[in-house]
């Protein structure tokens, strides 16, 4: 049987990378879906040898665009996390840095028309709802990749891509503190489990008797620390109403320190069952909120950032990312209003992937 071609452009987003596909060129349901994505990265090898994979969780990262029918967005983008090893496919969470790539992508495709020395385009998540401006440089019509932005994890400079993020308080879940509380204690260990662009549980490295300042390697062959963290996260997600969470990355787990290097603090952040190398620019929206957020488990870690809105700089494993948050934090609670990074992206190839006939025979 001959394989089935897929178009598809490949793009380094923020610090994570993967295939972005056109949702039109890939299968409706989601089974034959998610064997489609399985079979082209590669998932069921550590070095994903027999797809486009990278090997990590940061590289098995898939973006599906459309044009939105939604008033108030240009595209949808629908994200897929696909196993590195497992042979399974989530769903449910989104990617800001994936996102990233999402407006040159469009663009790219010929889903968005350029409209000036800079796009704005606005972008829906599909997994989440969650509503993003993002301001891509387009001169003479063209995505420029070329600049002298420069962000942690990425080597080198290339041209900015400005993300404002929206809506995503209870992206998820609904709540911002999906549990109701601002800390709970779950087998012993204090935690604050927020639901802001990503739902995240929040440990104090110093709880589980770490620093906090191990590098990702450090932590991922300290499997002690996992043995422990595993069970913590399923019993939050079963308290933050997201049923059994034994086999999805959702909610992540992030350990919070002091900072070291003049940040606002130091955080660690699992994927839940490895340590991202840098930091997802979904979870660093979620930490600045508890940063920002009294009575959390961060409070007392960090020098509260001064001035509205709020420059939040978190250290993390491959230098740092700030977060710039528009919020109210008063008697009522807090509120965001806007969420805003800086971030990079780069067309890396494009062409076609292909898939054993097998799997899907193409429409």
């Amino acid at each position: 049987m001959r394989q089935t071609a897929i178009p598809f452009h490949f793009l380094r987003g923020g610090t994570s990378r993967g295939p972005y596909f056109n949702r039109a060129d890939l299968p409706e349901d989601r089974e034959t879906l998610a064997r489609v994505l399985v079979a082209a990265l590669g998932s069921g090898h550590k070095l994903n040898i027999d797809g486009i994979g990278g090997g990590a969780a940061v590289t098995t990262k898939v973006a599906m665009l459309s044009r939105s029918e939604n008033n108030d967005a240009d595209i949808d983008y629908f994200f897929a996390q696909v196993s590195v090893e497992d042979g399974l496919v989530d769903f449910k969470p989104t990617c800001g840095n994936i996102l990233s790539g999402v407006g040159p992508a469009a663009l790219e495709m010929g889903l968005i028309v350029p409209q000036g020395d800079t796009t704005r385009i606005r972008i829906r998540s599909v997994n989440t709802g969650a509503l993003v401006e993002a301001v891509v440089a387009t001169p003479d019509g063209a995505v420029e990749y070329e600049g002298s932005a420069q962000i942690d994890g990425v080597p080198g400079a290339a041209a900015p891509v400005f993300l404002n993020f929206m809506d995503v308080v209870g992206s998820a879940t609904g709540k911002l503190l999906p549990t109701g509380n601002l800390r709970d204690v779950i087998d012993g260990i204090e935690v604050t489990c927020m639901d802001v662009a990503m739902p995240v549980v929040i440990a104090r490295a110093a709880d589980f008797g770490l620093t906090g300042h191990e590098t990702a390697a450090e932590l991922d062959e300290n499997r002690d620390f996992y043995a422990r963290m595993e069970p913590i996260r399923q019993e939050a997600g079963r308290r933050m109403g997201m049923g059994d969470v034994t086999k999805s990355v959702t909610p992540k787990f992030a350990l919070l320190a002091p900072p070291r290097n003049g940040g606002t603090v130091t955080a660690r952040y699992f994927m839940p069952w490895n340590c991202h190398p840098t930091m997802a620019v979904t979870g660093a929206q979620c930490l600045a909120s508890a940063v920002l957020t009294p009575g959390t488990v961060a409070e007392g870690l960090f020098t509260p950032p001064e001035g509205q809105p709020a420059l939040v700089l978190i250290e993390h494993p491959g230098g740092a990312i700030d977060v710039t948050v528009d919020y109210e934090a008063g008697a009522d609670g807090f509120r965001l209003r806007s969420a805003g990074l800086l971030r990079t992206a780069r067309l890396l190839a494009r062409g076609e992937v292909f898939v054993p006939g097998s799997v899907w025979a193409g429409r």
